[in-house]
């Protein structure tokens, strides 16, 4: 998170101190770096270089419109699931044509929907998916682009939410199945079968699972072209890993020294559908203790974040990093190591107010004594963070500030007590 960083003890966001953020725009608050978004977006652009990617930025990691509009000016496309998704990239500014439409419930109104703004092409994850949008074309009078989801049944090593290769998944068709499909869908006029898709997992930090899918996917889309098919996108998903810890993630460059050749071999052009590699490690969430709390051996420091604002600890139990915004004196600025004794503190679990006892960001975390108004830091929470947030417990959400060098943009204000009930009637 080289964009987030200490300067004499204090956080900053570029150039921004964190702190005076919190002061003017209050918390909880999601602070984004715009440099981190596009580091990435350029280091992607460069180590895929030798197969013109289309980076198709998987907006379910963070959707926020200023942040799709930052993207969209820099020629991104996107990978949407959603109408409310594909009408997000719309209203961003963003090119339907350079935009993928996945997952593995899309509605009538959906497809049609995709068809009329002209999306790049449909991920198909079914038998019965393919006939449905072979259906909605031919009645809109039009031919639908689509790339079968293949999954190549690798075991990414991740999470088993975040899991979406193997063969038992939800996701996709197994490979015999796909060709099966394939077979069928040769002769159907109102489908083209412009690509071959597949995404393994999320929060992937080896190289192996790709080599293994990739190789895989070489022979489909030879299998796919002899049935007629005129393949010539390679869509590897996405999945690439973040530093959550330390440094357990793989560069950029070496996932593209697996990918890379593979995809040169079938004379595609690669599409790839990053998220949170893009996202994930270009935000924090800002939060500001509100009571310390001892119950027997145990510390709770209470904080105003909580899981309807950041989920993934309580859902994956997901580990983030946790400093202060203003260390200190004595303390490290940051750590080393966060899950390691660190002098001058004790183990805290950070909850927030929410009514569950799995309301907690962290557990048993070596935390210096805060006191009340003290601002706390939530690293890497720009993937999978306010896109999944809720009003659980009629509360608020949070707003979100993008930062670019010494100016901050507030892309989302936090939401009033009237917008909680706005869409409600007695």
């Amino acid at each position: 998170m080289d964009h987030f960083h200490y300067r004499g003890g204090q956080l900053y966001c570029e150039d921004l101190p964190v702190a005076d953020l919190a002061e003017q725009f209050g918390t909880p608050l999601y602070v984004y770096s715009q440099a981190a978004f596009l580091d990435t977006f350029n280091a992607l652009r460069t180590a895929f270089a030798a197969v013109d990617p289309l980076i198709c930025y998987a907006m379910k990691a963070n959707s926020n419109l200023g942040i799709l509009k930052m993207l969209a000016e820099r020629g991104s496309g996107f990978d949407v699931v959603s109408g409310g998704e594909l009408y997000r990239v719309v209203a961003a500014g963003g090119d339907p044509g350079k935009t993928v439409f996945a997952g593995v419930g899309k509605t009538d109104e959906e497809i049609e929907e995709a068809l009329v703004a002209g999306v790049l092409m449909f991920n198909v994850e079914s038998e019965e998916e393919l006939e449905n949008i072979a259906r909605v074309a031919s009645q809109a009078g039009k031919v639908a682009p689509i790339a079968l989801r293949v999954n190549p049944d690798v075991d990414p090593k991740t999470h088993r939410y975040i899991s979406t290769g193997k063969k038992e998944s939800k996701f996709g068709m197994d490979i015999d199945r796909a060709l099966r499909v394939a077979e069928s869908a040769v002769k159907i006029p109102s489908l083209t079968m412009i690509g071959m898709h597949m995404h393994i997992g999320s929060q992937i930090t080896t190289v192996e699972p790709y080599a293994g899918a990739v190789a895989k996917g070489v022979d489909i889309i030879e299998k796919l072209r002899k049935m007629g098919h005129p393949v010539r996108w390679y869509n590897v998903g996405g999945g690439f890993g973040i530093d959550y810890k330390a440094h357990e993630a793989k560069p950029i460059q070496a996932f593209a020294d697996v990918i890379v050749p593979a995809v040169q071999s079938t004379g595609c052009r690669l599409a790839m559908e990053p998220g949170r590699v893009m996202s994930g490690n270009a935000g924090i969430l800002v939060s500001r203790v509100l009571y310390t709390k001892q119950s027997g051996e145990k510390r709770f420091l209470i904080q105003d974040a909580a899981m309807n604002d950041l989920i993934r600890p309580a859902l994956y139990e997901s580990f983030h990093k946790i400093w202060p915004v203003s260390v200190p004196s004595g303390l490290p600025a940051p750590p080393d190591d966060f899950e390691g004794a660190i002098a001058g503190t004790d183990p805290w679990d950070v909850v927030g107010p929410v009514c569950e006892s799995g309301d907690f960001l962290a557990k048993d975390r070596a935390l210096p004594r805060l006191e009340r108004g003290a601002l706390l830091a939530t690293f890497s929470a720009g993937a999978y963070g306010m896109v999944m947030a809720s009003n659980y417990n009629t509360r608020p959400r949070a707003a979100e500030v993008l930062v670019e060098g010494t100016n901050a943009r507030l892309v989302r204000r936090r939401e009033t007590y009237d917008d909680l009930i706005l869409q409600e009637r007695l």
